[in-house]
């Protein structure tokens, strides 16, 4: 089995089709669901946050689960499969461009592949935080940890992306222990706000509003009020959710009916409710602007999918009005992160990419060498039970030096071939010596497995 990474994010796809994506709160479980009915994986685990979307995935073949997890993706994203196509079962190994534009032409361009060192590689640089749009950035640690258990909750996930994950969540954790990456980050809030202050000027006693009350919003909620924002309004569907929330920034809950008000109200409004459907609307920000009488506003939407009616879908411009969505952000955010702490981190992944490949390499053969070992041991009973048919008269003591000598020339004999299929693992080219081993000696199959696969722990 080898490891499969495909996916897009905010460096290949523009925030329509992350959105696209987005809409449906099941889509991870559905992607997974697809990918393995379509019987070209073992194993699948889809990482989905605000800025990307991937399937992580344990494949017997390339190009069979390529065609299938771009298949997956395309019906995630409201792509219809073409008329006459053939089921991704059916499809011969080919050029996996051509299977992915049969079902996702909209969506090739955006998708990349890492297949094997580079899955690895891709997703211990992703656990890090390097691959984020806030570059360092820990949050997605959490959204790592949270991907693996449910897939694990569902029995889609196994003990190779298990491996994978864990090893992921262990070498993000030291990137934040042992360098100053965090340190050095810029969050998305804190930039919306650079910008803010640039429109609004500073921040200090501005009127602002925060809409939803999950997590992203409490951050955000927290940030403004440090920056001194007064009044601090805080609006979400749930009352309970926004008292909360209004309670620990030393805000005041308002009514998801009184947003219109909100708005008008408020020089700076930060939105991220995770609702299907915008929230504001062009015509809510031209009542709430017509209210102002031009006076500026910055309103930053940081969900996906949006809280706010795009910009480009707006009939005219609204007057005062200052729009921030995640693809502008993303843009602000390019290059802000310290060059010296990325260049340390990425030092780290490189080690420990290496150091997990090497034991990948040795653990692939290490049922071949246990089978070989169990092999002999079990010829030297046999040989052993002969003896004591053949001489019932024998001393133990003599037997017992008998049984040594025969188990010290096998393990002689063993050596070479042991210690040459682990050195072997760590060139690359183990599985084609331990498939010689498996010949040379008549291992079958089944003994190979036996001791590859932990014994079932006994039901209480």
């Amino acid at each position: 089995m080898s490891l499969l990474v495909i996916g897009l994010s905010h460096h290949t796809a523009p925030l329509s089709v992350l959105e696209a994506l987005s809409e449906r709160p099941d889509r991870a479980e559905a992607i997974a669901a697809s990918v393995l009915g379509s019987a070209t994986a073992t194993e699948a685990v889809v990482l989905s946050t605000c800025n990307r979307l991937e399937v992580y995935a344990s494949v017997p073949a390339f190009h069979p689960a390529v065609a299938a997890i771009g298949e997956a993706l395309a019906l995630a994203a409201g792509i219809e499969e073409p008329e006459g196509a053939r089921p991704v079962a059916e499809l011969p190994p080919g050029d996996p461009a051509d299977a992915l534009a049969a079902r996702a032409e909209a969506l090739a361009d955006h998708l990349y592949v890492r297949y094997d060192d580079a899955a690895v590689a891709h997703a211990f640089t992703v656990a890090c935080g390097l691959d984020s749009m806030a570059v360092g950035e820990s949050q997605i640690l959490g959204q790592m940890r949270d991907s693996l258990a449910g897939a694990q909750g569902r029995g889609q996930a196994g003990e190779s992306l298990n491996a994978l994950f864990q090893g992921a969540l262990r070498v993000g954790k030291r990137a934040h222990t042992e360098t100053d990456i965090d340190q050095h980050s810029v969050s998305l809030v804190q930039i919306a706000l650079e910008e803010a202050s640039a429109v609004l000027g500073p921040l200090h006693g501005a009127p602002t509003a925060v809409v939803g009350a999950g997590g992203m919003s409490g951050l955000a909620a927290a940030t403004a009020r440090r920056q001194g924002v007064d009044p601090l309004a805080i609006v979400n569907r749930t009352p309970e959710r926004a008292e909360r929330l209004a309670t620990s920034t030393s805000g005041v809950a308002r009514a998801w009916a009184e947003l219109p008000d909100v708005l008008a109200e408020s020089d700076l409004v930060i939105t991220c409710t995770g609702a299907v459907g915008h929230v504001i609307t062009a015509e809510m920000l031209e009542e709430s602007a017509a209210r102002r009488d031009g006076r500026p506003q910055v309103v930053v939407d940081l969900a996906l999918p949006r809280d706010v009616e795009p910009v480009d879908s707006w009939v005219r411009p609204v007057r005062g009005v200052t729009l921030i969505d995640l693809q502008a952000l993303g843009l602000l955010l390019e290059g802000r992160a310290d060059t010296t702490q990325v260049v340390r981190v990425r030092e780290l992944v490189t080690g420990e990419v290496a150091d997990y490949l090497t034991r990948r390499m040795e653990k692939s053969v290490a049922p071949t060498v246990a089978a070989l070992r169990a092999r002999a041991a079990a010829l030297v009973a046999t040989e052993m039970d002969r003896l004591d048919q053949r001489l019932p008269e024998l001393d133990e003591t003599t037997r017992a030096e008998v049984g040594l000598a025969v188990h010290r020339i096998v393990e002689k004999l063993l050596h070479t071939p042991t210690m040459r299929v682990k050195e072997f693992a760590m060139e690359g080219s183990g599985d084609d010596y331990a498939a010689a081993l498996r010949e040379l000696f008549d291992l079958e199959p089944k003994d190979v497995a036996n001791v590859s696969t932990p014994p079932k722990r006994a039901q209480p």
